[in-house]
């Protein structure tokens, strides 16, 4: 496609993205949930850590909670947010009126996730700075895989948003069905809990879970410990999840209210 045919398409998705960002800025439950629980929650985590041989494992207080971090805010700025955005644009019939425009399906998903996918951006490079000042992590020793870790993690959580709406009736009960995945990617995918310490079965189990080739991927990069062998399965899941995640929205998700 042309720049001159890509020139609309940018000129909609930014209209659209100003207007998904001035909805979000009036929800107060929302932008607390996006912006101050992701930067909250891992000092929450604090105490358990301290109570793991962490040089064993190859690692740091500053690795750790800086992972943790970015964990909690794929999962709460990105995922959680934009299930609560999708069901909400749906309901108020939204999304079913830009759909009679010039917007494809695509683009008004897109233009609806890229304020919820900036913040998260956003928080992860100033969660990275934060760490690596405040916690001695110091700078990442491969950081092409840790950039590629985030970006791979927040479009999967959007995508995964998506999907997740599609099954989501109302907005008060958009935090009841995005809780299976974010307890499940909490405990095992290496948020909350670091995967070194989790039992050799239970560990390859829990690598093949949405999130944790991002988070692998974000850790190995600022430990510089993860092999090419390793980065590239964790970039072929990760790119698999995504895929997946993609093909099911565009097979399952609702533009009509769900009543």
């Amino acid at each position: 496609m042309s720049a001159l045919a890509l020139a609309p398409v940018g000129r909609r998705l930014r209209a659209l993205a100003r207007a998904e960002l001035t909805l979000l800025g009036r929800n107060r439950g929302a932008v607390v949930t996006a912006l101050l629980v992701p930067l909250a929650l891992p000092f929450s985590v604090r105490p358990a850590v301290d109570q793991i041989d962490l040089k064993a494992e190859g690692l740091s207080i500053g690795t750790v909670m800086l992972t943790a971090a970015i964990g909690f805010s794929f999962l709460f700025a990105v995922y959680t947010s934009l299930v609560s955005a999708y069901v909400a644009r749906r309901e108020e019939l939204v999304l079913k009126r830009l759909r009679t425009g010039e917007l494809d399906d695509v683009e008004i998903l897109t233009g609806t996730a890229l304020p919820a996918v900036c913040v998260g951006l956003a928080q992860a490079v100033v969660l990275s700075v934060g760490c690596a000042v405040l916690l001695d992590a110091g700078a990442p020793r491969a950081p092409y895989l840790t950039v590629l870790g985030v970006l791979s993690g927040l479009v999967l959580c959007a995508a995964l948003g998506a999907l997740t709406a599609s099954f989501t009736r109302t907005v008060e009960s958009a935090q009841v069905t995005a809780l299976p995945l974010v307890f499940v990617s909490m405990m095992g995918s290496g948020i909350a809990v670091p995967a070194e310490i989790l039992p050799d079965r239970l560990s390859s189990v829990c690598a093949l879970l949405p999130l944790s080739p991002a988070i692998r991927l974000v850790q190995g990069g600022w430990t510089g410990q993860l092999s090419a062998y390793e980065a590239l399965g964790a970039v072929a899941t990760a790119l698999a999840w995504t895929v997946l995640a993609v093909f099911a929205v565009r097979r399952w998700f609702r533009w009509e209210p769900r009543r």
